[in-house]
């Protein structure tokens, strides 16, 4: 089978968290009601949360992968990429920093095919949890 790309992991994610929140808002808004009047941070962590689900779907907004020329061929020098860093790992533990930002930033460009697939998915998990979360505040 083949490895889930970064952006098949994060619609996975959303859609667990979305499941999740779709069978238990009922119970949770409440309790953050409740703990909220103790606790005000509470309503601002639901905003900081719900900020970073926009800021989440302005960027996946912004990536247009159809217009990128050479764009398997990109990701799968990003996969070599990420094989090189696998085997090189335990070879300079000192260098551990940067192999992760380098495999942070391959992850991203060799999950950017399968973007298209997930897109209209993500965002609209995305939309779907806000509602939810903003919906815990009222």
């Amino acid at each position: 089978m083949a490895e889930k790309s970064l952006f098949d992991e994060l619609k996975d994610v959303l859609q667990d968290f979305k499941t999740f929140l779709d069978s238990n808002v009922p119970t949770i808004k409440p309790a953050i009601q409740a703990i909220a009047s103790l606790i005000p941070q509470v309503t601002e962590l639901i905003d900081k949360l719900v900020g970073l689900m926009n800021s989440l779907k302005t960027e996946i907004n912004k990536l247009d992968v159809n217009a990128i020329p050479g764009l398997a061929e990109a990701s799968n020098f990003t996969t070599k990429i990420k094989g090189f860093l696998d085997a090189a790992e335990n070879l300079l533990p000192d260098q551990k920093s940067t192999i992760d930002d380098v495999r942070s930033v391959a992850d991203v460009v060799t999950g950017l095919p399968s973007l298209d697939a997930v897109k209209a998915e993500i965002i609209a998990l995305i939309d779907a949890i806000n509602v939810h979360l903003n919906s815990l505040k009222a």
